[in-house]
């Protein structure tokens, strides 16, 4: 999630390796089955705000027989549910629908699940305002970060659970669809389209992105020359502005790969919505914006910045659970430092001490590796989660620095993190104790001392 501050307003937010129940948010999704692959089919209609879909999940049983289980899902009026396509007993209460299959499914077993729904969606509650599935004045926008996926789709809503994902969205032919992946075909009969993509890489279900609008389809870079394909979609008033504060994203992209390994996704494409939202937020291939970050002066430059890192760090990089939020803050708000010192702007070094400034003046009572729910999204996470970053690079030295921090994005590539396993890659570079290094940063509330410089590669 880009920048800070999730509080109040059109709020879009953005241990072990997700065996058990998610410590912050243990009444969503179910570590006794993993999902493989979501095919969903929608029928959205803006008007009167009205979704119907169908869902089809390919899942695998864990290491238990499978009596029964839960599937996230807000209140939406449930039709037909089939497992092996047989109807199970199932009861759809407070946010969770609970399958009981006719017969047990054993131990590991695969097996697959299709869901039938609709109703008018609308944000799921939390301590941060409504999540998921919102209502523009002309379209719809979905952002989930960290548990508004259920506001329009059924799924084991937890990050560690990550699957492959084919959308199928049917509006009024009037509107632009615009998912993560690659869009396989656009179909229009009579007055409706429908519109196919297709995201093969493992995905939580936090970050399935979706817009619905009138949109402008612009292509950002020079076609032709490879790389990785981008685009964005923006209503059509704000695109002399958005052509100027996007106009870097290219050259973002280029220091990115460099830095951080191959681009992890097929493509990456923006998304500004014809409305103000609190925060831009990232989607798998894919970033939400809003208007107010499209002034036509680069004032949202960080940002940009901020939501193209974390398709490395927090999408292909997803954390076992939500006590490790700062792996996917901290490492984009560095990008965004790192971006400001390869492209002219002040260094590293300058941005973390003007952090550690802010951050000496205010409570010391954030514990980064486990921050609790309350402070998950707190502006101080971020930079002190970009200057324990910081502070890897200022005791490593560049040569070793970025080679570590390369290999951190490669290794796990389309993986699940940690932040012991984090450090853990951190004492493969360092000379001394990473949890002498690290601990200080992660598990004390206290603000350690600005280390000094790093020393240049």
């Amino acid at each position: 999630m880009g920048g800070q501050s999730r509080t109040g307003g059109r709020s879009k937010a953005g241990g072990g390796h997700g065996t058990g129940a998610d410590p912050y948010f243990p009444d969503n999704g179910d570590p006794r089955y993993r999902v493989t692959r979501y095919e969903l089919a929608l029928e959205y209609r803006p008007a009167p705000n009205r979704l119907a879909g169908t869902a089809r999940l390919s899942a695998v049983a864990g290491r238990a027989p499978l009596a029964e289980f839960f599937l996230d899902l807000a209140r939406f009026r449930v039709g037909r549910v089939l497992v092996d396509g047989r109807a199970p007993h199932h009861v759809h209460r407070g946010g969770r629908l609970r399958i009981r299959p006719a017969e047990p499914l054993p131990a590991g077993a695969a097996f697959t699940v299709e869901v039938h729904w609709s109703g008018n969606p609308k944000p799921v509650r939390s301590p941060w305002g409504g999540l998921g599935w919102e209502e523009l004045t002309d379209g719809a926008l979905v952002a989930s970060q960290p548990v508004g996926a259920p506001s329009w789709y059924p799924c084991n809503d937890r990050p560690a659970d990550k699957a492959s994902y084919r959308i199928s969205v049917t509006t009024p032919s009037a509107y632009t669809v615009v998912a993560g992946g690659r869009l396989l075909t656009r179909t229009t009969r009579a007055s409706t389209t429908t519109w196919v993509y297709e995201q093969p890489a493992p995905t939580s279900s936090y970050l399935v992105g979706l817009a619905i609008g009138a949109y402008r389809t612009v292509l950002l870079g020079e076609p032709g020359l490879g790389g990785v394909p981008q685009s964005a979609h923006v209503p059509t008033a704000l695109l002399p502005r958005f052509s100027r504060d996007f106009a870097r994203q290219p050259a973002m992209m280029r220091l990115f790969e460099e830095l951080f390994g191959p681009y992890p996704f097929g493509e990456y494409t923006v998304v500004v919505a014809d409305e103000e939202l609190d925060v831009p937020v990232e989607a798998q291939g894919m970033s939400l914006f809003g208007a107010n970050h499209v002034d036509g002066a680069r004032g949202s430059e960080r940002l940009v910045a901020h939501e193209l890192a974390h398709q490395w760090f927090g999408n292909s990089l997803t954390i076992a659970d939500w006590r490790h939020i700062w792996l996917n803050e901290g490492f984009a708000k560095y990008a965004e430092w790192l971006w400001s010192e390869r492209s002219g702007g002040r260094t590293a070094h300058e941005h973390a001490a003007a952090a550690h400034r802010l951050l000496a003046g205010l409570p010391q009572d954030l514990r980064l590796a486990d921050p609790g729910r309350k402070l998950m999204f707190d502006d101080r996470l971020y930079e002190r989660g970009g200057l324990t970053v910081h502070a890897v690079r200022c005791a490593l030295g560049d040569e070793a620095f970025f080679p570590m921090l390369r290999d951190w994005a490669t290794a796990h590539r389309h993986g699940v993190v940690s932040t012991g396993g984090f450090t853990a890659h951190v004492a493969r570079y360092a000379t001394g104790s990473a949890d002498e290094l690290l601990g200080p940063w992660l598990d004390a509330p206290a603000l350690p001392p600005l280390p000094a410089a790093p020393t240049p590669a």
